[in-house]
């Protein structure tokens, strides 16, 4: 279960962020891929044209989960539940992808939103396990590029087509026409003061600010975080530079994240929010801040350096230790008493 959303900031810089929340630690890394690049998916090889960084692993062969790439188009892939309907045999005249590798294809072909659009007509995503969980991930993928148009793919039925997403915001089962449906009972919730009607003789006081977010809804499910991130970023001042809109991301994120323990299911196993990332399609820089160093950010850019002289794949292995910045000083440097 994860909680994606699309971001413009005041100067026209786009942005996607994603927490990734599962019940398996996938001991994700930055990955990048160069171009031209022959990846061995699991149903099949396909060579990448552009270059790209994302969360990604090294097992059999590349898996990655989301990134962005050098033509500013990202992509994330979140669990889709009981919806997600994957076609059962190959097709010649169609390119074979397992539903994990989509990620991986988008970011190495895919120009832009509207090319994604026309090429995807020609992609399906057959039935196949993810050899790390073991079973055949049901997903939906959230897609933007440099323009800020944003798009869906819910593959629910024969043929793959985007779908226009106007919140910029996903999470998970229903489909997003539920989701966006579903808003309407949250249409009359601000950010400003609601003013309390008299019962009777009676005036109650006012509670304060915050009043008009009364009900806005506080679980876990993913038709309440996909209200409740929409209600935020909605609301959120909107930031100007990338250190402050990244910054915001984090802010929005921290209402969605999910410390273990928090979300168990029938089974026992509890989701828990792994990674959040965040990823700047203007300036192609990836960032992740884990679980268990939450507010360290590690990043990596898509440097011409990368693009023109990385020819194989490449794992940044991730700093796990949390960061405390100590502000005593030693006792030796402590000034003397008078």
């Amino acid at each position: 279960m994860c909680t994606s959303l699309t971001y413009t900031n005041s100067h026209g810089g786009h942005f996607l962020a994603r927490t990734m929340d599962f019940n398996v630690d996938f001991e994700t890394r930055i990955m990048f891929m160069p171009r031209h690049y022959r990846v061995t998916g699991d149903l099949g090889d396909f060579t990448t044209t552009y270059g790209f960084i994302g969360a990604g692993r090294q097992l059999n062969h590349e898996i990655f989960t989301d990134g962005v790439n050098e033509c500013g188009v990202s992509i994330a892939a979140l669990y889709f539940p009981n919806h997600a309907i994957y076609q059962p045999h190959s097709n010649q005249d169609k390119i074979d992808l397992a539903p994990h590798d989509f990620v991986a294809w988008v970011l190495g072909k895919i120009t832009s939103v509207s090319d994604l659009r026309e090429r995807v007509k020609d992609v399906q995503l057959i039935s196949s396990t993810a050899e790390l969980i073991n079973e055949i991930p049901p997903l939906h993928f959230i897609i933007s590029d440099q323009t800020g148009e944003t798009a869906v793919l819910e593959p629910t039925s024969g043929e793959l087509r985007l779908i226009n997403n106007p919140v910029g915001v996903l999470t998970n089962s229903p489909n997003l026409k539920w989701q966006l449906q579903n808003l309407s009972k949250y249409g009359t919730l601000t950010n400003t003061e609601r003013p309390l009607n008299k019962f009777i003789n009676y005036q109650p006081g006012s509670q304060g600010p915050g009043t008009g977010a009364l009900g806005l809804p506080g679980d876990y499910t993913s038709m309440s975080r996909f209200a409740r991130t929409v209600f935020l970023k909605h609301y959120a001042q909107v930031p100007a530079t990338t250190t402050d809109t990244v910054n915001l991301l984090q802010h929005i994120l921290n209402a969605v994240t999910i410390p273990k323990g928090a979300k168990v299911a029938a089974n026992g196993q509890a989701t828990y929010t792994e990674y959040r990332s965040y990823m700047d399609l203007n300036h192609q820089t990836y960032a992740l801040e884990l679980y268990e160093n939450s507010g360290v950010i590690q990043q990596v850019n898509l440097t011409d350096h990368l693009l023109e002289q990385q020819t194989v794949p490449l794992e940044y292995v991730l700093s796990r230790t949390p960061h405390v910045q100590l502000l005593t000083p030693d006792v030796a440097t402590l000034p003397a008493a008078h």
